[in-house]
């Protein structure tokens, strides 16, 4: 599975993306977050306040009790304002 970062999220990870095989039982975007967040110092940095992670599942928002079941890419992105 691909897993894409954007802005903010992206400079605390240390990279844009990553091509990742979750472990088994790993069904939700919530699941993932917790093991994403548990791989680094970084990534813990990156998901330390969920409430401010958007997430697109093959580029379709999402929340995060969506199923990740047959995603081939999983983006995390902070919220976006206009002006």
């Amino acid at each position: 599975m691909k897993i894409l970062y954007f802005a903010w999220m992206r400079e605390k990870v240390g990279r844009s993306e990553e091509i990742l095989d979750p472990p088994a039982g790993t069904q939700t975007v919530t699941q993932l977050i917790d093991w994403l967040a548990a791989r680094s110092a970084g990534h813990g940095a990156a998901f330390a306040n969920r409430k401010l992670v958007k997430v697109a599942r093959d580029q379709v928002h999402v929340d995060h009790a969506a199923s990740i079941a047959g995603a081939r890419e999983v983006a995390f992105f902070p919220p976006v304002t206009g002006g």
